[in-house]
């Protein structure tokens, strides 16, 4: 008896931690406009991979952001300070993507990983498979940022 009267207050306190996390989620900082700096990852990586960056995470932001955007919000400015592609080991790795989130004057901390899968044409294809690797990137990051700012 005593057990089942723990299970249930646990399982409680489970269901309205989970739903003040979504409700706290759902009300995120409204946002006006969205400002991507890769000046870090151009100086230190260079090209292409700064101006990857630069073209798909704005897009991707006011996307994932989209019912966020209002004239009243803040602007929310990402600057990306590195872009790592991590070495190929058993035909795999973990890349990372790091920087700040402001808005407000608020900044955060902000930084995603990914696994990146090798294929056999990516010697060939050297280029192409490291924009992927990158898109991934800025994917795991756009999904971290609509998801915990």
């Amino acid at each position: 008896m005593y057990t089942l009267g723990l299970i249930r207050r646990v399982a409680i306190a489970l269901f309205a931690a989970v739903a003040c996390q979504n409700a706290l989620a759902q009300s995120g900082l409204p946002i006006r406009n969205i400002q991507v700096d890769v000046a870090p990852v151009r100086a230190n990586v260079g090209e292409p991979t700064a101006s990857w960056v630069q073209r798909g995470l704005p897009a991707q932001l006011a996307q994932a952001l989209a019912g966020r955007m209002t004239p009243q919000g803040g602007t929310l400015v990402v600057r990306i300070d590195s872009v790592t592609l991590g070495p190929i080991k058993d035909s795999a790795a973990w890349d990372n993507i790091s920087g700040v989130a402001m808005i407000g004057g608020v900044r955060w901390p902000v930084r995603a990983t990914a696994r990146y899968h090798a294929s056999a044409i990516d010697q060939a294809l050297f280029e192409e498979s490291n924009h992927q690797r990158v898109a991934q990137l800025v994917q795991a990051l756009t999904d971290w940022l609509a998801r915990d700012l």
